[in-house]
């Protein structure tokens, strides 16, 4: 009997909006049923996680249209530990942004390349549209629609790692 498949969630999450879609897409993942799911906060996954994953999700917001300082810096130290490791290896993103998303999808695919991972799904983007100061720091609440799609996100993944697609 093979091994199971693991799939790791890598987040951070200043005001809980990416918080709650990589539980979302945690949540969905779960539900495949037979991959194991590991949900990490960007300060808390190392090199190790990254190396026994078969899988990944990578959630941030975007900041000054960039990913996150945690989110990079976990980039920064799994990097090269990882680097020829992972080839292969499928990954999605999930993005919460104020305006627009994009640089930081652009970021993050720059590094999957690098890592030569492959891209599974389209990046999903929530936009919230804070543009005030007050707005930008405030708690957010992402929609139940938005929710719906990182729990298909995360269901898809992991039932393609479960089945071997990837």
């Amino acid at each position: 009997m093979a091994a199971a498949k693991t799939l790791l969630i890598v987040y951070h999450s200043m005001t809980g909006g990416t918080r709650q879609m990589a539980e979302a897409a945690q949540a969905g993942a779960v539900a495949e049923g037979s991959v194991v799911v590991r949900l990490l906060h960007a300060a808390q996954a190392g090199p190790d996680d990254v190396l026994a994953a078969d899988g990944y999700v990578f959630a941030t917001p975007e900041n000054l249209a960039a990913i996150s300082g945690q989110l990079k810096d976990f980039f920064d130290r799994c990097y090269y530990p990882a680097l020829d490791r992972i080839n292969g290896r499928p990954y999605a993103c999930l993005i919460c942004a104020g305006s627009d998303g994009q640089n930081a999808v652009r970021q993050i695919d720059r590094i999957a390349t690098g890592w030569r991972l492959k891209p599974v799904a389209e990046p999903i983007i929530v936009c919230t549209h804070a543009q005030t100061p007050e707005a930008i720091l405030a708690s957010k609440h992402i929609g139940a629609e938005a929710l719906e799609r990182c729990h298909a996100l995360g269901e898809a993944l992991a039932t393609g790692l479960a089945l071997g697609v990837f």
